[in-house]
C-alpha cells in the first residue's frame, strides 16, 4: 500500500507514529479522536498502512497505543479499542486511554477493558493526561499530552511521499540498468564495438539520481531529523532506522551505483577506440605548440625591471604567456584524464601506445611549466625587492623630513614623545634595509641560476645588469640610512639636553614653590615665643634648623637656574622660564629672610624676657643685692613691653607690603602670657618693697 493511494485519509491524522517509545523501547502508535464522528473504515486502512512501515524487529517490541477520548464519546473509544483487537492484535501490549477531565458515566463505562485482557490480547488502561506520564517519558510523549516531543504529521506525510516516489523510481531505474548491463554481456564483439544506441539509454539519468537527485537529499534529511529538533528539544521521526527507511534508500543507493558503473563500463568499452585516436591527435597539437611558439616566447624574456612600474608591466607580459600556456595545459590535463582512463580499462596492445604518449606529453608540460613557474617567481621577488626599496626610501625621507624640522617642544614631555617616535622612525628604517637585504640576496639567488634555464642563450649580459642595479639600490639606500643615522645622533644630543633643560626650569619653579610654602609656614605656625627660657631656647634652635632647610632649598634653586643659564648657551636658545624664575626666587627668599630674623629678634627677647624673670621671681637669699636692684626691675619691664609692642608690628616686606606672625588670636595669647609673667614681677618688686605687707598679709 502506498501513500499517494490513500493520501485524503492519511492526511486526516486519524493515526500516527510520533517516534516516541515506551520503556520497553517499543513504538508509541497515537489515535487522536475528534468529536466529528470517526470512519472506522479509514481508521482500519490508517492502521494497516502505519504498522507496515516498521521492521519486524520492531514490531516484536510491541506498541503502545494511545487513544485519547478527551473530545470523542465513549461509545467510539470502546469501538476503536475492540477494532484494535481485529487490526494488531499481537503486536499491542498496552493501550491508554485518554479519559477527559469530566469521566464518562460510570453506568456507561462498566465494561471493564481489565477484565477482557486476555480475550483482548493486550491491556488496557484509563487514564488522564496528567497522569499519562507514570507509562511512558514525557520525552516520548507530544505536546497534546504534556510532552517535549516534536511531531509535525504533514511534515512526515511529505517525507514519506517522497520516500515511496523515491523507491518506485529507484527500482525503475534498475530495472532498466540490469537490462542494458545484461544484453550487453550476452551481445557479441561486434554489438560491443558499436556506438550506444539511443534505445538502450535509460529513461532517466543515474547520475542525476545518485549526485545530486532526490535519493542522497532524502538520506540527509533521514539521517538529520532524528537530532534535530525544534526548540532544541530532540525530534524523533518515524521515518528512522528501525522503520526501514534508511537502509531501503542507502540499499538502492548502493545497488544504483553498482548497475551505473557497470552501465559506465560498457559505454567506455564502446567509446575507446574514438578516444584513443582523438587523444593521439590532441597529443601531437599540445607538444608541437609548447616546444615551438611556447618555448620561443619564454626565450625572449629575461629582465626583471629597474622599478615597480617596470616590473609590473613586465609581469604583466608574462601573465599573457601564462594565459596562452593555461590554455594547452587544460589540453593537457583533460588528455591525461582520458589516458589513464583509457590505461585503466584498455587492452593489452594499447597500453604501450598510450604509456608513450603519455610519458612525452607530461614531459613537455612539467618542462614548460616549470620554466613559467621559474620566470613567475623571479618576477614577483623582483616586484618585492623594488617594493620594499619604494616603502625604505620614502621612511627615509619621512625620517629626513623630521630631522630638518626645528625642534620647538612645548614641554619635556613632548620631547620624549618627539624623541620616542625619532627611535621609532630609526628602527622601522633598520627592519626596512634589514628586509631589502634579504630580498635582495633572494633575488641575486634566483638570478644566479637563471643560465640553466636559457636554452643555450647567452643572458650574462642581462644577468650582470640586473645584478648592478640591485647591489647599487642596496648600497644607495645604505648610504642614506648612514646619513640619517648621524644626524639622529646630533638631534637626539639637542633633545637630551632640552629635556635637561625643561626639567631644570621645573625643578627650579618647584624650588621656588617649596621656599614659598616654608615661607607660608613660618608665618602661621613658628609663633609660640614659649612659657620659659629654656622652652624659647628650644624654639630658637628648631628655627635655625628650620633657617637651614630653606637655604637648603634656596641655594638649590639657584644651582639649578644657573644650569639652565648653561643649557641655554649650548643650545643657543632663549629659557622661557629662568628669567622669571629667579626673580621670583630671591622674592621669596628676601621675604624669607625678613620674616626668619624678626622671629629671631622675638625669640631672643623672649629669652632675655624669662631669664631675668625666672631670676627675679625665684627666692635667691644668696644674691639679695640682684634683687633688690631697681634697675634690673626697670629693665624687665621695659623688654616685656618692647616684646609685647613688637608682637603688633607686621612684617614690612621690601616691595611695602605686610604680613602677621600667625593670627590676631595666637597673638594675643602669647601677649597675655607676657603680661602675666610682667605681673608676678611687678608683684614681687612690692614685696621686696614692703616686706611688712608680706607679713601682716601672712
Amino acid at each position: 500500500m502506498e501513500a499517494s493511494v490513500i493520501l485524503p485519509i492519511l492526511k486526516k491524522k486519524l493515526a500516527f507514529l510520533s517516534g516516541g517509545k515506551d520503556r520497553r523501547s517499543g513504538l508509541i502508535l497515537t489515535i487522536p479522536l475528534c468529536l466529528e464522528q470517526t470512519s472506522m473504515d479509514e481508521l482500519s486502512v490508517t492502521l494497516d498502512y502505519l504498522l507496515s512501515i516498521p521492521s519486524e524487529k520492531c514490531k516484536a517490541r510491541g506498541f503502545t497505543v494511545i487513544v485519547d477520548g478527551r473530545k470523542s464519546q465513549w461509545n467510539v473509544v470502546k469501538t476503536v479499542v475492540l477494532m484494535l483487537q481485529n487490526v494488531v492484535p499481537a503486536e499491542v501490549s498496552l493501550v491508554c486511554v485518554v479519559k477527559p477531565d469530566e469521566f464518562w458515566d460510570k453506568k456507561v463505562t462498566h465494561f471493564c477493558f481489565w477484565k477482557e485482557k486476555d480475550r483482548l490480547g493486550f491491556e488496557v488502561i484509563l487514564v488522564s493526561a496528567n497522569k499519562l506520564t507514570r507509562y511512558i517519558e514525557p520525552c516520548q510523549l507530544t505536546e497534546d499530552f504534556g510532552g517535549s516531543l516534536t511531531y509535525d504529521h504533514m511534515d512526515w506525510l511529505n517525507k514519506r511521499l517522497v520516500f515511496e516516489k523515491f523507491t518506485k523510481e529507484s527500482t525503475s531505474l534498475l530495472d532498466e540498468l540490469a537490462l542494458i548491463n545484461n544484453g550487453s554481456d550476452k551481445g557479441n564483439q561486434q554489438e560491443k564495438e558499436r556506438s550506444v544506441d539511443l534505445n538502450f539509454l535509460p529513461s532517466v539519468d543515474p547520475e542525476t539520481v545518485l549526485q545530486t537527485g532526490k535519493g542522497h537529499e532524502l538520506l540527509s534529511e533521514l539521517q538529520q531529523r532524528r537530532f534535530n529538533g525544534s526548540d532544541g528539544g530532540v525530534s524523533w521521526s518515524p521515518m528512522d532506522d528501525e522503520l526501514l527507511a534508511q537502509p531501503q534508500v542507502m540499499k538502492l543507493l548502493d545497488s544504483l551505483r553498482e548497475q551505473y558503473t557497470r552501465y559506465q563500463e560498457v559505454c567506455r568499452q564502446r567509446s575507446k577506440r574514438t578516444q584513443l585516436e582523438e587523444i593521439q591527435q590532441k597529443v601531437m597539437q599540445v607538444v608541437n605548440w609548447l616546444e615551438g611558439p611556447g618555448s620561443e616566447q619564454l626565450r625572449a624574456q629575461w629582465g626583471i625591471g629597474d622599478s615597480i612600474r617596470a616590473s609590473q608591466a613586465l609581469q604583466q607580459k608574462h601573465e599573457e604567456i601564462e594565459s596562452q600556456h593555461s590554455e594547452w595545459f587544460a589540453v593537457y590535463v583533460e588528455l591525461n584524464q582520458q589516458i589513464a582512463a583509457l590505461l585503466n580499462a584498455g587492452d593489452e596492445e594499447d597500453l604501450v601506445e598510450l604509456k608513450s604518449l603519455q610519458q612525452q606529453l607530461s614531459d613537455v608540460c612539467y618542462r614548460q611549466a616549470s620554466q613559467l613557474e621559474f620566470r613567475q617567481n623571479l618576477l614577483q621577488a623582483a616586484l618585492e625587492f623594488h617594493g620594499v626599496a619604494q616603502d625604505l626610501s620614502q621612511q627615509l625621507d619621512g625620517l629626513l623630513g623630521m630631522l630638518c624640522v626645528d625642534v620647538a617642544p612645548a614641554d619635556g614631555a613632548s620631547i620624549q614623545q618627539t624623541l620616542k617616535l625619532l627611535e621609532e622612525k630609526l628602527k622601522s628604517v633598520d627592519v626596512g634595509l634589514q628586509g631589502l637585504r634579504e630580498k635582495g640576496q633572494g633575488l641575486l639567488d634566483q638570478i644566479s641560476n637563471q643560465a640553466s634555464w636559457a636554452y643555450g642563450k647567452d643572458v650574462t649580459i642581462e644577468n650582470k645588469e640586473n645584478v648592478d642595479h640591485i647591489q647599487g639600490v642596496m648600497e644607495d639606500m645604505q648610504l642614506r640610512k648612514q646619513r640619517c643615522e648621524d644626524m639622529v645622533d646630533v638631534r637626539r644630543l639637542k633633545m637630551l639636553q632640552m629635556v635637561q633643560l625643561f626639567k631644570c626650569e621645573e625643578d627650579a619653579a618647584q624650588a621656588v614653590e617649596w621656599l614659598s610654602e616654608l615661607l607660608d609656614a613660618l608665618l602661621k605656625t613658628h609663633i609660640r615665643l614659649g612659657d620659659d627660657a629654656q622652652e624659647t631656647k628650644v624654639l630658637l634652635e628648631k628655627h635655625r634648623k628650620f633657617v637651614d632647610v630653606a637655604q637648603s632649598t634656596y641655594d638649590y634653586g639657584r644651582q639649578l637656574l644657573q644650569a639652565t643659564v648653561v643649557l641655554c648657551q649650548s643650545l643657543r636658545c632663549t629659557s622661557r622660564s629662568s628669567g622669571d624664575t629667579l626673580p621670583r626666587l630671591n622674592r621669596v627668599w628676601k621675604q624669607f629672610t625678613i620674616a626668619s630674623e624678626e622671629r629671631v629678634h622675638r625669640l631672643e627677647m623672649a629669652i632675655a624676657f624669662h631669664s631675668n624673670a625666672e631670676k627675679i621671681l625665684q627666692d635667691c637669699p644668696e644674691e639679695p643685692e640682684a634683687i633688690n636692684d631697681e634697675e634690673q626691675f626697670d629693665e624687665i619691664e621695659a623688654v616685656g613691653k618692647s616684646l609685647l609692642d613688637r608682637l603688633t608690628v607686621p612684617v614690612v616686606y621690601p616691595d611695602g607690603t605686610e604680613q602677621y606672625f600667625g593670627s590676631p588670636s595666637d597673638m594675643a595669647s602669647t601677649a597675655e602670657h607676657i603680661r602675666d609673667r610682667m605681673k608676678l614681677v611687678s608683684l614681687k618688686r612690692q614685696q621686696l618693697r614692703h616686706p611688712e605687707m608680706v607679713t601682716s598679709d601672712s
